[in-house]
């Protein structure tokens, strides 16, 4: 588990989207780190397969470039980089599988005072688990939603967390991976909603939100 709380950027050393490798470039997450620990890059949880002083290796299977942007990547772009949390460790993001659900496009960004709005078309798919003031997880950054609607969602980005990580350098037209807030998953599962634009009822009802204490 993550809680979207990058570490440091790392720098794409090699990447091989027909083996299915990529090395990366890194320090801090390397840290007692060891062979088969996670390393969410970009948001997606990766194996660590191999380790060296300054960089580490990760198989990617094909599933993942197909749900992800990171066969996208080319070498020396930079990534973002949160090791899995430690169980004594400080939670100050939210719940982070570093399992994909998709990917949205930067459409645009505008500067209000110190920060900056960034602005993400996405599949209804995503959209439907999207809700303003609630969480989401941007390239594997831990972000509050600020805004939503049936086409797009807004965050706004703070300076330090422009600096931190890659999202500020990216331009409209841009591809970043993107998960839902897991709880939400849950409760949409548990509530057997679907996620189809012609859906006329959930299927919810007083007696429903009752029976589980909501």
């Amino acid at each position: 588990m993550f809680t979207g709380i990058i570490e440091e950027l790392g720098t794409v050393k090699s990447i091989d989207t027909s083996k299915g490798r990529i090395a990366i470039y890194a320090k801090k997450v390397l840290e007692n780190t060891a062979l088969g620990d996670s390393i969410a890059v970009n948001g997606v949880c990766l194996t660590v397969t191999s380790l060296a002083p300054d960089f580490f290796t990760a198989d990617i299977m094909a599933e993942t470039f197909r749900r992800s942007s990171l066969g996208k990547l080319g070498v020396k772009d930079q990534v973002n980089l949160e090791r899995a949390m430690a169980a004594d460790g400080r939670f100050g993001g939210h719940i982070v599988s570093g399992h994909i659900d998709g990917t949205g496009t930067i459409t645009k960004n505008h500067r209000e005072g110190n920060a900056v709005w960034v602005e993400i078309a996405a599949d209804t798919e995503i959209l439907n688990l999207i809700v303003e003031k609630g969480s989401i997880c941007i390239d594997g950054i831990s972000l509050t939603v600020a805004y939503v609607d049936d086409s797009c969602f807004k965050v706004s980005i703070i300076p330090h967390t422009g600096d931190a990580t890659t999202l500020l350098k990216k331009k409209p037209g841009d591809i970043v991976n993107l998960e839902n807030d897991v709880v939400g998953k849950y409760v949409r599962k548990l509530m057997g909603i679907k996620n189809t634009e012609n859906k006329k009822s959930s299927g919810i009802t007083m007696e429903f939100l009752e029976e589980y204490g909501i």
